[in-house]
């Protein structure tokens, strides 16, 4: 794969619970990518992964989420997992870390249940999303059109409804993660910043 990425710092949010193959493959084509991840994880040392209904392997936490900060990356991936997000979007740094991303108009990819989380940042209004079907209702009374399609770009937030949909949430992900340098060039230009 080209290096696409190279010299893109991506975070990767998650609590105790995610789902581990959303987290492991999409953080495996970006850096095969040329990316540079890093888990940011209120949990403390390690983060427990899940395989569906069972506890998984533990990785690494490379940031505490308190010390994580947005403008520090050019990208975010969500992975889902029900206690993930479940977790997170009661944890206000994680809502203000996720909330950042859409501020600084920098892409961000949901997998699955990571959209729940992007509810509780307030940031679903307008858009055109997926998600893994039991959130239909969460997103659509927060102001999104939900569609069931394994992948969905609105702007620069790329979603995905669940594992099987891993490889072309990885495409989108990517081709929305390399466009964005371009993309904000171009609005600054035209902005005249």
């Amino acid at each position: 794969m080209k290096p696409i990425l190279k010299g893109k710092k991506v975070a990767i949010l998650v609590a105790d619970g995610f789902e581990q193959i959303e987290l492991v493959e999409p953080k495996k084509a970006l850096e095969e990518a040329g990316a540079e991840t890093r888990i940011v994880s209120p949990a403390n040392g390690t983060v427990q992964g899940w395989k569906h209904f069972d506890p998984a392997d533990r990785f690494p936490v490379d940031i505490a989420l308190d010390a994580a900060r947005a403008e520090e990356f050019d990208a975010l991936l969500l992975p889902g997992g029900v206690a993930n997000p479940d977790e997170l979007r009661t944890i206000a740094r994680a809502v203000r870390f996720v909330r950042e991303f859409f501020d600084a108009d920098k892409p961000v990819a949901a997998i699955c249940h990571g959209p729940w989380t992007l509810i509780d940042a307030g940031v679903m209004r307008g858009r055109t999303v997926t998600s893994w079907p039991s959130l239909k209702a969460d997103l659509t009374n927060a102001g999104a059109k939900w569609v069931d399609r394994e992948v969905v770009v609105d702007e620069r937030l790329v979603t995905s409804r669940k594992p099987a949909d891993i490889p072309a949430f990885n495409r989108r992900m990517l081709e929305q993660f390399s466009e964005a340098d371009l993309r904000h060039y171009s609005s600054s230009a035209a902005k005249g910043t």
